[in-house]
C-alpha cells in the first residue's frame, strides 16, 4: 500500500508542483490508522478505495483539500473518526467537504416527495461548493468499478442510480470522461447481454478499424504538416453505452451502424481549428447537416469543439472532432478543468458554470415535488437546441421548447407581451418545437393581456412555467378566485362533498391548514392560476369530510347505547374493516369489482347485489350506468374511503397492460423494477405480437392511485415500452 500512496504523491507533484504533499501524506496517514482492519467487498483493504478516489480527484486537478478530502470521504461515516477531529487536523475546509460528500452518500432516491427533498439537498451542496459532487463522482466511479462484488440486486439498484443521478450529472458538468466510463459500467450491470454483443462486435473488427483509423490519421497528419499547423491527432472507437443506445433508438444492429469510429485533431489556436476543417473537408467528402460548430455556440456545460462526419474509403463514415488542448481539456473533465489551485474557480466562471443549479434551486421555491423532479430531468437529460434571436445572440433551449419558452428566457416582460412568433422569418404557431439554428424573433405588443393558461400545457421549461403561474397570480387575483371557487365546486358536487366540504367549518379549516392557507380565498386563487391541484385539494376533502362522516356515526351510536341500558353491549361496529365506507349501511358485505379494479384513491361508487352484498366500481367504469332509464337506479349507493385504511397497510389488487415493442429483457426490467418498488406481484406475463411489438400483464397489490402512478411513470420510462394503462383484472384481492 505504500508504493500506491508514494505513486499518488508523484502525480500530484507532477500535476500542482505547489500542493502541499505534507498534508496529503497526514490524510492518507489519517484514513489507513480510521480504516484499520476493514475490507472491501472483494477481500482488498478499505484504504485501497480512498486512495483509488484520491488518484481520480489527482486526474481531475483539483487542489490539496479536495485530495485530502478524498482520502478521508469515508471517515465520518464509516469510522469513529468524526467531523471535529477532521477539523482541528485539517482545517474546516477539508471537514466540510467530507461532511458533503457523507451527506449525498445517505440520500435515497426512491418515492417522490423523498427524491424531491434528496435531489434538493444535492443540488444545495453542489452550489455552495461544486469540489462536494466532484469528488462524490469520483467515488461514484471507483464503486462502479467494482460493482461485481456487489450482490446481484444491489448492482442493478446501485447502477440504474448511478445511470439516472451520476452519469447526467457528469455530463452537465462537461466531465464525458467520467460519464462515459459510468455509463458503460453500468450497461456492463443493467444490460449484460446486450453489453456483451457490442464488445465481441468490437473485437471481431478490431483489426479493421485500427487499420482504417490508421490511414485516417496519417492522410490527415501527413495534409496540416504541409501546411505548417503544429497538431496532435488521435482515433478512437465510441464508447459502449454510446453505440448501445443508437443500436436500440434506431433499431439497429451493430453491423448497421456505420459512424462507429471518431479521429480527434488538437491544435493551438481557434483559427487553427477552422484551417483544418478546411483540409479535411478537402480530403473527404463531407455528410451534408453533419457539421456542428461547438466553438461559436458552446454546449451549455461548456463544451467547443469543431464537429464533421465524413465519408471515408470503402464509403465508411467517420466522425472528426477538432479543438484546441484548452477546449480539450474542458471536454475531458468539465468544470474541474476550470479549478485554480488554492482559488477555486474565478467569480466569473463560477456564476457561468452554476447558474443552471441556481435556477434549477430558485424553480423549486414555488413548485410541487413531482414538477421540480421533472425540471431536473429535463435539465439533466434533455438534449439541447440552439437558437438565434434576431440580433444574432445564442439562446441554449432543452430539445422540444417552443417560442413561448424562448420568450420567457429572454425576459419575463417579453413572455407576458408574447403575441407571436417568426420562425426563420415566417409566422409560426407559438407551440412550434424549436430546431438547432432557428432565428426567432418574438412578436410582443404593449396592449397584449398577459399569457393564456394554456401555455402551461404547452411550455417545455420550469422556467417559463413559473413565471407563468407568477403572472397569474400578482394580476389575475380576483380572476384566480373566481375561477378557482368553480372549478373546486363542480368537483365537490361530482364527487358528493359540497354540503360535507361547505357545511362544517373545520373541514375547510384542516383543509386550508394542510396547504398552509391563511383564507379560503387564498386557496381558490391557488387553484385559479395553478399554484395547487384540484386533486390534492379533493383528497383532502375526502379524508376530512369521511372523518366528519365516521364521528357523527359513532357519536350516533353511543347515543343509542346510552338510552338503551339494559341491553347487552354491541360488537364494536366492524362497518369499514373493508377498507371503505358504505352510505346508510353498516357491517354490510363489500366485493370489489374485476371490471375495473378500484383502489384508494379513485372516486368510487356502490352497488347492491343480491345476495353478495356491495360490489365496489370506479365512477367511470363502463359498468357504471347511473340515469333515469336504469332500472337498477336505486340499488347504486355512495361510499367512501377509509382514512384510517393506509394506516392498516391494506393493499389491493389492479392489473396493469404494458405495450411494448419486442426487446430482449424488458419484462426481466420491469420485473425488477416491480420488486425494488417492493410490490406484490400477483401475476406477470408476456406474449408477442405481429410487427415486433409485445405486451405484458400484470396484477400488482398496491395502497392506492399515489403509489400505482408512480409504478406506472416508471414502467413507461423502461427502455422498451411504448404505453401502459390499468385495464380488468381476473384476480380478485
Amino acid at each position: 500500500m505504500k508504493n500506491r500512496i508514494d505513486f499518488l504523491i508523484e502525480r500530484v507533484e507532477k500535476q500542482n508542483p505547489s500542493a502541499n504533499v505534507k498534508k496529503i501524506r497526514a490524510a492518507y496517514e489519517c484514513a489507513a490508522q480510521a480504516h484499520e482492519g476493514q475490507k472491501r467487498r472483494n477481500g482488498e483493504p478499505y484504504i485501497i478505495h480512498p486512495v483509488a478516489v484520491a488518484e481520480i480527484i489527482v486526474e481531475m486537478g483539483l487542489d490539496t483539500d479536495s485530495i485530502c478530502a478524498g482520502l478521508l470521504h469515508d471517515c465520518i461515516e464509516d469510522t469513529e473518526f468524526g467531523y471535529r477531529e477532521i477539523e482541528n487536523k485539517f482545517g474546516t475546509s477539508v471537514a466540510e467537504l467530507v461532511d458533503g460528500v457523507t451527506r449525498l452518500g445517505m440520500l435515497r432516491y426512491s418515492k417522490e416527495q423523498e427524491q424531491f427533498e434528496d435531489l434538493r439537498k444535492m443540488f444545495m451542496a453542489m452550489a455552495k461548493d461544486i469540489r462536494v459532487i466532484l469528488i462524490k463522482l469520483a467515488d461514484r466511479l471507483h464503486n462502479a468499478r467494482t460493482f461485481q462484488y456487489l450482490p446481484e440486486r444491489k448492482q442493478r439498484d446501485k447502477a440504474l442510480e448511478t445511470m439516472e443521478i451520476y452519469a447526467p450529472i457528469a455530463h452537465r458538468l462537461g466531465m464525458s470522461r467520467i460519464k462515459w466510463e459510468l455509463e458503460d459500467l453500468c450497461l456492463r450491470i443493467l444490460d449484460p447481454i446486450g453489453y456483451q454483443e457490442i464488445v465481441d462486435g468490437l473485437e471481431q473488427q478490431s483489426e479493421r478499424y485500427e487499420d482504417f483509423l490508421d490511414h485516417i490519421k496519417e492522410s490527415i497528419s501527413l495534409k496540416l504538416n504541409e501546411a505548417g499547423i503544429r497538431h496532435d491527432i488521435s482515433a478512437r472507437v465510441k464508447h459502449i453505452y454510446s453505440i448501445y443506445r443508437k443500436m436500440y433508438s434506431q433499431h439497429k444492429t451493430m453491423n448497421e451502424i456505420y459512424d462507429i469510429c471518431a479521429v480527434r485533431v488538437i491544435v493551438d489556436t481557434v483559427a487553427d481549428c477552422y484551417n483544418v476543417l478546411g483540409y479535411v473537408h478537402d480530403l473527404y467528402k463531407p455528410i451534408p447537416g453533419r457539421f456542428k460548430d461547438y466553438i461559436s455556440t458552446p454546449k451549455p456545460n461548456g463544451y467547443q469543439s469543431l464537429h464533421t462526419t465524413v465519408i471515408g474509403r470503402d464509403g465508411i463514415p467517420f466522425e472528426i472532432q477538432i479543438r484546441t488542448e484548452e477546449m480539450h481539456k474542458m471536454a475531458e473533465y468539465g468544470v474541474a478543468a476550470h479549478w485554480k489551485y488554492k482559488q477555486g474557480l474565478d467569480k466569473v466562471g463560477n456564476e457561468q458554470a452554476f447558474s443552471w443549479i441556481r435556477q434549477l434551486l430558485e424553480a423549486q421555491q414555488d413548485t410541487e415535488a413531482e414538477d421540480f423532479i421533472k425540471a431536473i430531468k429535463v435539465d439533466l437529460f434533455a438534449d439541447e437546441v440552439f437558437v438565434f434571436t434576431p440580433k444574432g445572440d445564442v439562446v441554449n433551449m432543452p430539445a422540444g421548447a417552443t417560442p413561448i419558452d424562448l420568450a420567457y428566457a429572454i425576459h419575463s416582460a417579453v413572455g407576458n407581451r408574447m403575441t407571436g412568433a417568426k420562425v426563420n422569418g415566417r409566422i409560426a404557431p407559438i407551440d412550434s418545437q424549436l430546431k438547432n439554428g432557428d432565428i426567432v424573433e418574438i412578436l410582443t405588443s404593449k396592449e397584449a393581456h398577459g399569457p393564456s393558461r394554456d401555455w402551461l400545457k404547452i411550455v417545455r421549461t420550469t422556467e417559463a412555467r413559473n413565471k407563468i403561474k407568477q403572472w397569474f397570480k400578482k394580476e389575475c387575483r380576483e380572476e384566480n378566485i373566481i375561477k378557482g371557487k368553480e372549478d373546486l365546486d363542480r368537483e365537490l358536487r361530482a364527487n358528493l362533498l359540497y354540503n360535507g366540504f361547505y357545511e362544517n367549518e373545520e373541514v375547510i379549516q384542516n383543509t386550508l391548514n394542510k396547504f398552509s392557507y391563511q383564507t379560503i380565498d387564498e386557496m381558490y386563487a391557488a387553484l385559479g392560476y395553478g399554484g395547487i391541484t384540484l386533486t390534492k385539494v379533493l383528497n383532502k376533502v375526502k379524508d376530512e369530510v369521511g372523518r366528519v362522516r365516521r364521528a357523527a356515526e359513532r357519536l350516533e351510536k353511543a347515543e343509542q347505547m346510552a338510552n338503551q341500558p339494559q341491553q347487552q353491549p354491541q360488537k364494536k361496529n366492524k362497518h369499514s374493516e373493508s377498507g371503505v365506507i358504505v352510505e346508510g349501511i353498516d357491517n354490510c358485505l363489500i366485493k370489489f369489482a374485476r371490471c375495473c379494479t378500484p383502489i384508494p384513491g379513485d372516486d368510487i361508487i356502490g352497488f347492491i347485489t343480491r345476495g353478495y352484498g356491495v360490489s365496489i366500481h370506479r365512477r367511470d367504469c363502463v359498468n357504471v350506468r347511473i340515469n333515469e332509464e336504469d332500472k337498477d337506479r336505486s340499488r347504486w349507493v355512495n361510499c367512501w374511503w377509509d382514512e384510517d385504511l393506509l394506516e392498516r397497510n391494506n393493499k389491493f389488487s389492479t392489473a396493469l397492460q404494458i405495450s411494448t415493442r419486442s426487446r430482449t429483457g424488458v419484462l426481466a426490467d420491469i420485473a425488477v423494477l416491480l420488486a425494488q418498488a417492493k410490490v406484490n406481484v400477483r401475476d406477470l406475463n408476456a406474449r408477442d405480437l405481429e410487427d415486433g411489438y409485445g405486451v405484458i400483464n400484470a396484477v400488482i397489490d398496491v395502497s392506492g392511485v399515489r403509489q400505482l402512478k408512480h409504478i406506472m411513470t416508471r414502467i413507461k420510462n423502461t427502455k422498451g415500452v411504448v404505453d401502459v394503462a390499468r385495464i380488468a383484472s381476473d384476480t380478485g384481492r
